[in-house]
């Protein structure tokens, strides 16, 4: 039978599967994500071999740069907190806090431990330091008025740390093209830290007020289809990346950005619209990319890096994240439970395939480099299994114990922010 054919024939009946019994599977401890993991196994070279693609294929790279930037922006349209530090402090300490701690902690476990050379390890750290906002759908927020602490700072922290781990790629890279950091540091604070953050903040802002002011302008003279009128979302987002790229900003911050002043509009209906289509959009792309990585994981090479893999997944997963998280929110007013499920739900994915992609084409590669991608790919993979089947039931226990009987501590605080935001 056509290749093709026979891998139409299982992405159909996979899509039916899920569809239909995605009520059954709601309630099951198995995410979606696992799902097209074994499925993509499957249409690999150890099942119908329908799938041949290699790790640094620049495919790989942009399928997973699409599926990221239509993520970030639903991550922007799911939020509707003022802008200020005082509703923003638990994303403030994730990004501010834990984020660096773990790109530290994985560099330092990959020097000492794997015998990396220091460029290799902080770019290993800064490859697997953004948590999937592609994949933690279950542990963010459902809607804007959605006000749970713990979906805020979920959803927030992986709108943003998808594009803050960036300066850390480029400072690996740049260590790994010339090892005496003074040669370079200056250039890399003042462009690669500053200015791509500033740059990408302001485009993103000022690319979503310019279409939502031409959008309104044309409405004055006549309606838009209502179904075409989604696709707007579609050209807020690549427009918005593309001119940060132009100007050496961060693309995936402007999305970001981008999605929360789209959320800021009047029309609320419009803008919830806009977001169910970034959400259907986001699971079809989350089914190629995750099938995509199914297929990469091939015996070998697999088996050669479990160790290193192992290591790093378990640190990371079970001591740098849940650690880093605590010590990151001492005197933030949540539950402590919520404190500990912020370390628990650092979920790996999509976001770390494509900075992989991305330090492959820039000039990571030999032995190095193979054992970061599948360093990697162990990592992404456990998280998948180990997020995949405990993500429903501590959510559930979660929304019974903590979430609807929340303190009177953190009410107030909500209330505090809901007149701020008035």
């Amino acid at each position: 039978m056509d290749a093709y054919l026979l891998s139409l024939l299982v992405i159909g009946v996979l899509l039916l599967v899920v569809t239909l019994g995605s009520g059954l599977i709601g309630r099951l401890p198995l995410s979606y994500a696992l799902i097209y993991l074994i499925v993509g196994v499957g249409l690999g070279p150890y099942g119908l071999n329908l799938v041949k693609i290699r790790p640094d294929t620049q495919i790989l790279e942009r399928v997973s740069e699409f599926v990221v930037l239509i993520s970030l922006f639903g991550c922007g349209l799911k939020i509707s907190r003022p802008i200020r530090f005082s509703a923003w402090q638990s994303t403030a300490r994730l990004i501010g806090f834990l984020m660096p701690i773990s790109i530290f902690a994985v560099a330092a476990a990959g020097h000492w431990l794997l015998k990396l050379d220091w460029a290799p390890a902080i770019l290993l750290g800064a490859i697997l330091a953004p948590t999937d906002p592609v994949l933690a759908s279950e542990v963010q927020l459902y809607d804007p008025s959605d006000r749970d602490e713990l979906r805020f700072g979920l959803t927030s922290e992986g709108g943003l740390n998808d594009a803050l781990a960036f300066p850390f790629v480029y400072f690996g890279l740049h260590l790994l093209e010339d090892g005496n950091w003074q040669n370079w540091f200056k250039q890399w604070a003042a462009v690669d830290l500053v200015w791509a953050i500033i740059a990408g903040t302001v485009v993103g802002f000022a690319a979503a007020k310019a279409v939502r002011w031409i959008d309104r302008r044309l409405q004055q003279f006549h309606i838009v289809d209502e179904l075409m009128e989604d696709f707007v979302s579609l050209s807020v987002i690549f427009i918005a990346y593309t001119l940060a790229e132009f100007v050496n900003g961060y693309g995936f911050l402007a999305v970001f950005v981008a999605g929360l002043t789209m959320r800021r509009r009047r029309d609320g209906e419009k803008s919830n619209s806009q977001l169910r289509f970034i959400e259907r959009i986001e699971k079809l792309s989350e089914i190629g990319t995750i099938l995509l990585l199914g297929s990469l994981l091939l015996k070998e090479p697999m088996f050669t890096y479990a160790g290193g893999g192992f290591l790093i997944a378990g640190l990371l997963l079970f001591v740098v994240r849940p650690i880093g998280a605590w010590v990151s929110t001492i005197g933030l007013r949540v539950h402590p439970a919520t404190r500990w499920l912020y370390g628990w739900f650092g979920i790996r994915g999509v976001g770390s395939i494509y900075y992989l992609a991305y330090a492959l084409k820039s000039g990571l590669e030999g032995d190095s480099g193979e054992r970061i991608a599948w360093i990697t790919y162990w990592t992404i993979a456990i998280s998948i299994f180990l997020h995949g089947v405990t993500s429903t039931p501590l959510m559930k226990w979660y929304e019974r114990n903590i979430e609807g009987n929340t303190t009177l501590e953190e009410n107030t605080a909500q209330r505090e922010e809901q007149g701020k935001g008035a």
